[in-house]
């Protein structure tokens, strides 16, 4: 079974998809006015998460993640550099995307970007306005939130009082009131516009995830997923503005994750703790230990940042790479030893009981804890020769399900032609009893980034 926690119920739900076998997933995608930063990627790593495991489960997901390319941000950043709006988003699309395949995050199915789904927005701002919830106003079009009396139910906030009929502009806002929304917004001069039956301009970003959403996934969808800071009024616009167009439930389940924390405060320029995925690369991080960092904290749960946090993640990282390779040496080797059938019990029970975890929620805490207590136990095992050759390649089978189909971490960690070369005339200096070269050289790979272990048949090497 598999419940997930849905942020419109409030409560832990067992998970059904609308069609059998597929599952119809849209997230949220960036705003491409600047590089994507860890907070952002904490969501969307855990997103990424939620896709692995669904698609393990055996489920088809179709995934749909937009591109929003053109809000108020956007607007303002190519009006700042001098550029056209194609131009300035054409940079931060390509970019995000490049960050996606640093960080293993599978690219959605669909990506279709705002500024070309104008007429998909046009058409449903003209069905909410035939259907009198939404009104023309000088040339731009705003939604009647008082028309929705289910408004606020996602995001539980006790709007009521405050519906009074006040419009609002801006993309986004937190005030604690209902204000009517901008579906379409009046071009201003020297703004990016389109054509529409209330003249030029532009869509409001709430209309466009609606609009992106329905025309790729359908009019009620399985999952819709993002950051916590999207419930309101992002969110809680989506439901709003879809549901009275199709008059059927928009989504089924909504996932949320939680902020991200850097030091325990809340990331910001200002503070000096604002970190994009690039400038954690600037600074020498492994991209797999960025993403171990960003997944292994429940996605329902802040995650507090920290470079001594990202530090044990690259050494969790390093530990599963290592253990890998020295399981693949010792298949290699045709290491046999006499088997009680204890491993291939273990084998099947850790990956039912991750499994278990993964599906009560995402708990992916509780599946690594699986995970390294079973390593443990495996080590145990070995030094009783309690392990066969066939439960070598189940073991390998073990480790590229959980670690690198679920958990989007790879394994294999080719080693340079200039590393093997250097351990090759280590292996030479040991023969001829130079230790102390042969101990320089070892130094000499550790700084390169590699571990070494020396084995009767040979020598071991794994990237750290």
């Amino acid at each position: 079974m598999i419940r997930f926690f849905n942020t419109l119920s409030g409560k832990l739900e067992e998970f059904k998809s609308l069609r059998e076998g597929e599952v119809a997933l849209y997230t949220c995608g960036p705003t491409v006015y600047d590089y994507a930063h860890i907070g952002n990627f904490r969501t969307f790593v855990f997103e990424d998460l939620l896709r692995r495991f669904l698609e393990y489960k055996g489920y088809k997901v179709e995934h749909v993640m937009n591109i929003t390319d053109v809000d108020d941000k956007t607007i303002a950043g190519a009006e700042h550099e001098g550029k056209t709006l194609s131009e300035f988003t054409k940079v931060y699309t390509e970019a995000f995307n490049e960050d996606l395949k640093t960080l293993n995050i599978l690219k959605p199915i669909v990506q279709p970007k705002a500024t070309a789904e104008i007429l998909a927005m046009v058409k449903l701002i003209e069905a909410l306005i035939q259907k009198g919830v939404a009104y023309v106003n000088d040339g731009s079009v705003y939604y009647r939130v008082a028309s929705f009396p289910k408004y606020s139910r996602l995001s539980k906030k006790d709007l009521e009082k405050n519906i009074k009929g006040a419009r609002v502009d801006a993309d986004e806002y937190e005030k604690e009131e209902g204000a009517d929304f901008a579906l379409w917004k009046k071009a201003k001069e020297d703004e990016p516009s389109w054509d529409s039956p209330w003249g030029k301009g532009r869509p409001g970003w709430h209309i466009e995830c609606s609009a992106m959403s329905m025309k790729y996934l359908g009019e009620t969808f399985d999952i819709h997923a993002g950051g916590e800071d999207l419930i309101f009024p992002h969110h809680e616009n989506e439901i709003a503005q879809s549901e009275a167009a199709t008059g059927k439930p928009f989504v089924r389940y909504w996932l949320h994750s939680k902020h991200l924390l850097v030091n325990g405060e809340k990331m910001s320029k200002s503070k000096g703790n604002f970190y994009t995925l690039r400038d954690l690369l600037a600074k020498g991080y492994d991209p797999m230990a960025i993403r171990y960092a960003l997944l292994n904290t429940h996605y329902r749960q802040p995650l507090n940042f920290t470079f001594p946090n990202l530090k044990s993640a690259f050494n969790n990282v390093a530990y599963l790479r290592a253990y890998y390779v020295s399981v693949k040496d010792h298949l290699k080797l045709g290491r046999t030893f006499s088997s009680d059938n204890r491993l291939q019990y273990n084998i099947n029970q850790v990956k039912n009981d991750f499994l278990e975890a993964l599906g009560d929620d995402l708990n992916v805490s509780k599946a690594l804890a699986v995970f390294y207590t079973f390593a443990s136990d495996i080590d145990s095992q070995i030094k009783g020769s309690a392990i066969s050759q066939n439960e070598w390649k189940d073991l390998i089978e073990l480790l590229n399900d959980i670690i690198v189909k679920i958990l989007g971490i790879p394994l294999d960690n080719p080693v340079p032609e200039s590393i093997q070369q250097k351990v090759k005339e280590r292996e030479k200096m040991r023969k001829e009893k130079k230790f102390d070269e042969a101990d320089k050289l070892r130094k000499e790979i550790k700084t390169d980034g590699f571990m070494i272990w020396d084995e009767p048949t040979g020598t071991g090497i794994a990237r750290i």
